[in-house]
């Protein structure tokens, strides 16, 4: 018994596996991103995936939401329980590497006829064991096992960093949903502001229209001014009690009024960030390292189709005890061993392991694809979020310029129509065009933000 159980251990730490060589594949994008946006980032500037993201949110309320996110979000649970599950799943798979040793305990009584016995009458014979040693131990001469394990390591793996994945997705949706909440409630405010300023030139024009100045056309017109004020005052009530609900969803209870966002004069931005180079950038983000882990464990699931072809050795050996009887078990003389090798090799399996083994392949094709695709997906997102970064700025600057010359134009309609020199209607234009710009450029201004927290997700931060 002691002589082949060193060489059978020997065999199994110097068996190969059949897994075939990885090389890791070329980005399939251009060479470098889109030029940035004027006035961008520094080349002192730190990358995205180097930046916490407590250092690249610069408002204290927002850092205080985002906190309370990763604390109590669910999606983001569910992620961590996925790492627990693919962790204990690889001890699993790593456990059948190793003998596992057991004691058991066996009984058996049985008769045998007149015909099987010497005396030639019935007899009835027990027989009772109890034994220590490892059942069925797989040798694993052709790498199936390690095969099996190195994926199971790939898959934890993939899964630990699609929780890191989770998390910067998670802290780039709830800065963006604070800042809609923010831009909503700025929308009430100037909604509410303007019905305010629109019933006081009602009860001017109402005031003209008794004093015979004004007529009632006029006086129709600024009641309308008013409804419309109105009417963008309760869409805009609407849209932020559905913000926060959308907000609270993420954060997983409620928000508290002291983390609601003060106003947008008041939001400390972002810190600046780094485009880089796509090769080095983009490998960094969780999701395409999560996607070569799993391109790596396809791989590795070839290891074991291939290895599925050749024999397979196990080996059973116990020591232990054997009496006819229980009492007698533990007597002198009853020690015994048995050791119980066993070979399989197939022969004939209807075209099954060729069959496992083009799957396995083509599995490897899809997460090659697959991981393309996030690459390309990617680059994607990290060249929308720079050029919208340069067509944010002049829309913000065209906009800024835009509601100067149309609170002038508004000045100029009043005074006008007040020194009698004009009618409403070009007060009525005037108010108009100026609440729909104000109305725009609140959005705007968040959409530059949000944009920059886009452009700092794609970039790999947040994780």
């Amino acid at each position: 018994m002691r002589a082949p159980i060193p060489l059978l251990g020997a065999l199994a730490l110097v068996g190969c596996t059949l897994i075939p060589d990885y090389e890791a594949p070329a980005p399939p994008v251009p060479e470098a991103f889109p030029a940035e946006a004027p006035g961008g980032a520094s080349a002192e500037a730190p990358a995205a995936a180097a930046l916490d993201w407590r250092d690249f949110l610069l408002d204290e309320r927002l850092r205080a939401v985002v906190e309370r996110a990763l604390t109590g979000n669910r999606d983001l649970r569910l992620a961590a329980l996925q790492v627990e599950q693919a962790a204990a799943l690889l001890r699993i798979q790593r456990a059948g590497l190793t003998p596992s040793i057991g004691v058991q305990g066996a009984g058996q009584r049985s008769r045998l006829p007149e015909k099987m016995t010497e005396s030639g009458e019935a007899e009835t014979r027990a027989q009772y064991a109890v034994e220590i040693g490892f059942l069925s131990w797989e040798i694993d001469l052709f790498g199936r096992l390690r095969s099996l394990s190195a994926a199971a390591l790939e898959r934890y793996l993939a899964t630990e960093e699609g929780e890191r994945a989770v998390r910067s997705a998670l802290v780039a949706a709830t800065a963006s949903s604070w800042l809609r909440l923010a831009a909503d409630a700025e929308s009430l405010r100037l909604a509410e502001a303007t019905v305010a300023a629109q019933a006081a030139t009602l009860d001017l024009v109402r005031a003209s229209r008794d004093a015979g100045l004004a007529s009632d056309l006029e006086l129709r017109q600024a009641e309308s001014q008013v409804e419309v004020a109105r009417l963008a005052r309760a869409e805009f009530a609407g849209a932020l009690a559905v913000d926060r609900h959308a907000l609270e969803l993420l954060l997983g209870g409620p928000l508290g009024t002291e983390l609601e966002p003060a106003g947008l004069d008041a939001l400390a931005g972002t810190a600046e960030i780094a485009a880089g180079i796509p090769s080095e950038v983009l490998l960094a983000r969780p999701d395409i390292r999560a996607a070569e882990h799993r391109l790596r464990a396809a791989n590795a699931d070839i290891g074991a189709a291939r290895a599925a072809f050749f024999p397979r050795l196990a080996l059973t050996a116990a020591l232990g005890t054997l009496a006819p009887g229980v009492s007698d078990l533990f007597a002198s003389g009853t020690r015994s061993w048995r050791v119980e090798p066993l070979a399989q090799t197939p022969i004939f399996a209807g075209g099954s392991l060729r069959a496992n083994l083009r799957a396995t392949e083509v599995e490897r094709e899809i997460a090659l694809a697959s991981y393309e695709r996030a690459i390309q997906t990617a680059f994607a997102e990290v060249a929308d979020a720079l050029v919208l970064a340069t067509t944010l700025a002049e829309q913000r600057a065209a906009q800024d310029r835009l509601i100067a010359a149309l609170e002038e134009t508004l000045r100029l309609s009043e005074a006008r129509y007040r020194a009698g020199i004009d009618g409403y209607l070009g007060v009525l234009v005037a108010q108009q065009a100026l609440f729909q710009v104000q109305k725009a450029s609140v959005q705007l201004r968040v959409a530059e933000q949000a944009n920059r927290i886009q452009l700092y997700k794609a970039l790999g931060g947040g994780a």
